[in-house]
C-alpha cells in the first residue's frame, strides 16, 4: 500500500539521478527497503512524502558514489555562458528537458538536480556529497553551460 502510493513519484526522482531505468529501479527498491526499515523513526515534523523523498535522494546519491561519481572542479568561472534565446527551450517538453539533463555527467547532473529541482542550497549539497560548497557551485555552473550548449545545438538543428 505504501509502496503503491509513493513509488511512481519517487521513481521519477530516481530517474533524474540514474543513467537508465534499470538503475532507477535498483535505487527505488533500495530506498523503499530503507523507508520500511526506518519508518519508526519518522517524527511527524514534516511531510511524510518529503521524508520518503529525502531517503530516495540519499539512496540515489549513494548508488552514484558506489559507481565512483566524479566531481570536477572547474577553473573557468570567467567564461561566459552561451546566450540562449528564452524561446529556444519553450518548445521543449518536460521529457525533452529531462533527456538533456540525463545526458549530463553524473556529478553535474546530481548537483543540478539537488539545487535546481530539489531546492537544496550549495552548503546542504556539499554536506550530502562530501564536497566543498564551491565545488557544488562550479558543478552547477558547468551543468548549466552544458545544458545551454545542448539547447543551442537543438536551435541550430531546428533552423
Amino acid at each position: 500500500m505504501l509502496f503503491d502510493k509513493y513509488a511512481g513519484k519517487m521513481m521519477s526522482v530516481c530517474l533524474r539521478y540514474a543513467n537508465d531505468a534499470m538503475e532507477a529501479e535498483d535505487m527505488i527498491q533500495d530506498a523503499f527497503i530503507k523507508v520500511f526499515q526506518y519508518i519508526g523513526q519518522f517524527k511527524f515534523e514534516g511531510s511524510f512524502e518529503g521524508w520518503i523523498r529525502r531517503i530516495v535522494v540519499n539512496t540515489a546519491i549513494r548508488h552514484l558514489e558506489r559507481k565512483k561519481m566524479k566531481f570536477k572542479d572547474i577553473d573557468d568561472h570567467s567564461q561566459q555562458a552561451p546566450q540562449v534565446d528564452p524561446g529556444a527551450y519553450a518548445h521543449l517538453g518536460e521529457e525533452d528537458l529531462m533527456k538533456l539533463i540525463n545526458q549530463l555527467p553524473d556529478g553535474y547532473r546530481v548537483v543540478f538536480n539537488l539545487n535546481v529541482i530539489e531546492g537544496y542550497s550549495h552548503e546542504e549539497i556539499a554536506e550530502m556529497l562530501n564536497i566543498q560548497a564551491g565545488t557544488s557551485r562550479s558543478q552547477l555552473v558547468k551543468a548549466r553551460k552544458m545544458l545551454q550548449q545542448q539547447i543551442l545545438q537543438l536551435q541550430k538543428i531546428a533552423v
